[in-house]
């Protein structure tokens, strides 16, 4: 760690003294001086933080998804979940919904190029407009809406273990009253990763030790569509098509070990597997927009497709605890289908003269989901022991349904030009039905939610402002962690859903204290009473994984500090942010009976972003980052922090559009994930060596005209909460 922050301390040093030198020398040619207004880096506000990435050396040769690593408040951790402040988000990409999560989430925003980005809003207190799954993150591209054609192609060259590449085609063309954006993308990316698990069973001490090297090759293309035709000028239709594909192919080598009783069981296992995801997203949209009467209305409708199937095989050689050799070859065939429809309607509308008694906001939308998700498995073993030989064969469709329907209210209004006040209610209903065609299994259920959001700022003057904000939010299981159906893996356990899962509700209250419009503090509470976590069970003798209910009460608290700095004439800005975390799991530990977790935890998280524009008046752009995260999550807690970096420089050349980039990726130290997770069963430790280090060369040729519009909310928006 202390050579990363010496070594970003020279570099900021360094370019100091250059640039302060260069401006002196040619300070006697210079007769006027242009002063350019930027917007911060990282904008602070009542219920947000926004990263303004638009025209920065960071998006040079990276992904959506890279960048969403580098934004401030946000993690991810080794399984690609998302986390703003710690907690669980919902991913909106201009204000709409997205609809894929976890490793599909990851891999869709590998293939929206990053030079497409405006700025990412971290919403830590969404109002009612949003739906209730805690924080959102909203991914915020750039539109381009002046004449003629314009666009980019981008090329790159990833080094890690292996090597990767990525390419990208951007076109736009706007005449009149109709633009058309078209981005095609291709990636053709290879990953290694080593994985060690320990697993300790309570109730006799077994041992169970698994390690593993997976290398997972993917090629995924993708495409997508935005026409926008201006009927005039207060109504606007238009239409989203997008299209990914990704096709996996992966291979593992683990070897593990079994200790009981002084006793010893030991393999090597190999696997090989293949699969083809599909995705086809379409929404029409209406918008009516009245400038002088500020009223919006905003009419989506829309369909997503998504399907994936694929063939997994294991083969795994041992030796069992009577000495004698076993054989076993395991094979899972899939083919999984989603279908979601939905249709959502948002009104903005002033009261009173000019806004004067505020603003109305109300809408709601009604979602309907059928999935259906086919398992085929052939197990195998054969051993010179016959009480060992054993063949299964198993099938079924889990099939998944529901209707979720929601309406809310908000209403915002601020007092003597000082204080502004939100107060929303959001109510969500869902109707869902989930059964085992084979098993026979089923469950049917439908129940309501009322989620209301306050919130109140305060601003004693223009350098000084307070904001309190409460969200109450429920977070729903995703349809796959309900299949009950058995599956192995190559760490040598096996994993299921849990059809008896239950939402997790939870309530938030965060106050936040700006000063000098560049130094922010903020303090947060949060508790929830029940929630669902990883646990692990013996099942006929295998070791089994998967979400289970955990009730008892957690109390977390979040105290941050932010600040954002230019100096050098704006030339070099500089944002650091610092958490300390807190978490009360006492009740919890003690209801779920978890023996050895720790009761209290207190981490500190931190992260930088560093960058410097135009070094020695060349065109030259240059940027850092640096975080410090741990990963604990309900009952898992990491054992170390993980520290990530990136160092950046790109060359600009103005007259043929060309930029060219290179990227160091965690060159000082390699980012690993170890981490415990505790349950009533036993202990598992997972390490995890990743693979995102090396380095990274980027070509990007321009034209046409690149000036873009901000493309942000109106006042009337903005006022109402923002988003949708």
């Amino acid at each position: 760690m202390k050579r990363i922050i010496s070594t970003i301390v020279l570099l900021i040093g360094t370019l100091t003294f250059a640039q302060v030198k260069n401006d002196s020398i040619k300070g006697k040619d210079i007769e006027a001086v242009t002063v350019t207004v930027r917007k911060a880096t990282v904008e602070s506000k009542a219920d947000r933080t926004v990263f303004n990435v638009a025209n920065s050396s960071i998006l040079a040769g990276n992904t959506t998804w890279d960048v969403l690593r580098m934004t401030p408040l946000v993690s991810i951790d080794n399984n690609d979940a998302i986390k703003a402040e710690g907690e669980s988000v919902t991913v909106y990409i201009n204000d709409r919904k997205s609809v894929f999560t976890g490793k599909e989430l990851k891999e869709y925003l590998a293939t929206i190029p990053a030079d497409n980005l405006m700025k990412i809003e971290v919403i830590t207190s969404p109002s009612s407009r949003y739906e209730s799954a805690g924080s959102v993150i909203n991914i915020v591209l750039k539109k381009r809406d002046d004449e003629g054609m314009k666009g980019s192609v981008t090329l790159n060259n990833k080094q890690n273990t292996k090597n990767s590449q990525y390419s990208n085609l951007n076109l736009n063309y706007h005449k009149k009253n109709f633009t058309q954006t078209l981005i095609g993308s291709y990636n053709d990316n290879t990953h290694i990763e080593k994985n060690s698990y320990l697993y300790t069973r309570y109730s006799d001490k077994q041992i169970s030790n698994f390690n593993s090297v997976d290398t997972n090759k993917r090629q995924s293309p993708s495409v997508s569509s935005t026409s926008e035709y201006a009927l005039n000028d207060k109504n606007t239709i238009g239409l989203i098509l997008e299209y990914y594909q990704s096709k996996v192919s992966s291979f593992s080598d683990a070897d593990g070990s079994i200790s009981l009783n002084n006793d010893l069981q030991t393999y090597i296992q190999n696997q090989n597997s293949s699969g083809l995801n599909r995705m086809l997203g379409t929404n029409f949209f209406y918008k009516y927009y009245d400038k002088e009467k500020n009223r919006i209305l905003d009419i989506n409708i829309g369909s997503n497709y998504e399907s994936q199937s694929g063939d997994n095989t294991f083969i795994k050689n041992g030796i069992d605890f009577k000495a004698a050799k076993t054989f076993n070859e395991t094979s899972i065939s899939y083919y999984n289908q989603t279908r979601n429809y939905y249709l959502k309607v948002d009104y903005t509308q002033p009261l009173g003269t000019s806004g004067s008694g505020g603003t109305l906001e109300f809408g709601g939308k009604m979602d309907f989901n059928n999935n259906v998700v086919p398992y085929d498995l052939y197990e195998n073993i054969i051993s010179f022991n016959p009480d060992v030989n054993n063949t299964d064969r198993r099938n079924d469709n889990f099939r998944y349904k529901d209707n979720v329907n929601s309406v809310y209210l908000n209403y915002s209004k601020t007092f003597f030009k000082k204080l502004e006040t939100r107060v929303g209610l959001r109510y969500e209903h869902i109707d869902f039905k989930i059964q085992q065609d084979v098993a026979g299994t089923k469950r049917k259920e439908s129940y309501g939610n009322f989620l209301p959001n306050i919130l109140v700022k305060y601003s004693f003057s223009d350098k000084y402002d307070l904001s309190l904000t409460y969200n109450r939010n429920v977070w729903r299981p995703w349809y796959t962690e309900f299949n009950p159906f058995l599956i192995p893996n190559n760490e040598g356990i096996y994993s299921r859903g849990n059809m008896d899962l239950n939402p997790n509700p939870s309530d938030r209250i965060v106050m936040k204290l700006g000063l000098f419009k560049k130094y922010f503090i903020s303090a947060r509470y949060m508790f929830t009473n029940q929630d669902y976590w990883t646990t692990f069970a013996t099942e006929n003798g295998k070791t089994v994984t998967y979400p289970g209910n955990f009730t008892g009460k957690i109390e977390k608290y979040y105290l941050y500090a932010n600040t954002n700095q230019t100096f050098l004439k704006n030339k070099l800005s500089v944002n650091l942010g610092v958490g300390w975390y807190y978490n009360d799991n006492s009740d919890f530990n003690l209801k779920n009976d978890l023996v050895g977790a720790k009761d209290y935890i207190s981490y500190i998280g931190a992260s930088t972003n560093i960058s410097y524009t135009n070094l020695f008046n060349k065109n030259i752009n240059l940027s850092a980052w640096v975080e410090i995260s741990n990963q604990n999550n309900g009952n898992s807690y990491a054992n170390k922090a993980n520290v990530f970096h990136t160092i950046s420089m790109t060359k600009i050349f103005p007259k043929t559009q060309i930029e060219t980039s290179v990227q160091l990726m965690n060159i000082f130290k390699r980012p690993v994930y170890d981490g415990t997770t505790f349950s009533n069963m036993g202990t598992t430790q997972n390490y995890s060596k990743w693979d995102w280090y090396g380095v990274s060369l980027s070509f990007v040729k321009r034209f046409g005209n690149q000036k873009v519009k901000d493309n942000i909310k109106t006042d009337v928006e903005k006022n109402g909460g923002g988003g949708k």
